[in-house]
């Protein structure tokens, strides 16, 4: 076993190693952490970097993997490339679910034989509550996707990020009510609030978050190596380093020995309260 793996196996570091696959989205959110949008700069990783770094991460003791962006399925060869992490290791990929197509569809089949799941978000119950926040036509095409990717055996989740989540119980039931209608059950319903970065700094939304209150899971981007997914964000412009762990992202084991060491150093009972579960 690994430092790496102790280090995993006693809950010092998350077990789950992160990918930004990219940064540019079909999208717009309103609090999103990283400014995406169609016009960015694209700041791709690279597939062959992400599986390359991804069996590097399971020969250290990392127990699945995470993709995010951006919008990952903008890429053409995202389907082909969580198929690949999934044979190595159980897979969560973040999608706002508005890029599924009958292509796209068809190219998403071969998951449904793998320990994959595509999280999508779904903050309201009501479109325009929840187009708001996110752009044009996202309800409808979220709604219409989710049952798609399902009948296909496709394992998905729903995460519902808001300002509040305790501000309106009702809306939470009937959102609860769409989501188990849509075939996904309340296990698989994430629920987590706007962390005050990125967009949402610029907006003036959401809680604070730092160190102490995210958990330690190691996240590579074409930036460099950060301390959890919610630390290479933007805002006007410019990359936040705050979280940044280290500038080099191969190979995974000196970016991991230092979140590792920085994990260690935290004040005992800095207990993390917010993640990307």
């Amino acid at each position: 076993m690994t430092a790496i793996a102790d280090s995993i196996a006693g809950g010092e570091i998350g077990g789950r190693l992160w990918f930004y696959a990219n940064y540019h989205c079909n999208l717009r959110c309103a609090y999103c952490l990283t400014e995406s949008a169609p016009q960015v700069n694209r700041r791709e990783l690279g597939r062959e970097q992400i599986v390359e770094r991804a069996r590097e991460g399971k020969e250290l003791g990392f127990t699945s993997l995470g993709v995010t962006g951006g919008e990952p399925f903008v890429l053409d060869y995202m389907p082909e490339l969580i198929a690949t992490l999934g044979s190595e290791l159980p897979t969560l990929v973040l999608s706002n679910g508005t890029v599924f197509n009958d292509r796209r569809l068809g190219e998403m089949e071969p998951l449904a034989e793998l320990p994959v799941k595509v999280q999508i978000s779904l903050d309201r119950p009501d479109p325009d509550a929840n187009d708001e926040m996110r752009g044009p036509e996202n309800f409808r095409k979220v709604v219409e996707a989710v049952p798609r990717l399902v009948e296909r055996g496709i394992g998905v989740r729903i995460a519902t990020t808001l300002e509040d989540p305790e501000a309106d119980p009702h809306g939470m039931e009937r959102l609860c009510e769409l989501h188990r209608a849509m075939g996904v059950p309340d296990q698989d319903h994430v629920v987590r609030p706007i962390v005050n970065r990125g967009r949402a700094a610029t907006n003036d939304m959401g809680v604070l978050a730092g160190l102490e209150q995210l958990e330690p899971e190691l996240t590579l981007t074409a930036d460099g190596a950060f301390y959890s997914p919610f630390g290479p964000t933007v805002r006007g412009g410019e990359l936040d380093t705050d979280m940044l762990v280290s500038r080099t992202t191969s190979p995974v084991r000196e970016p991991a020995k230092m979140l590792a060491r920085i994990a260690g150093n935290r004040p005992a009972g800095n207990d993390a309260s917010i993640g990307i579960r």
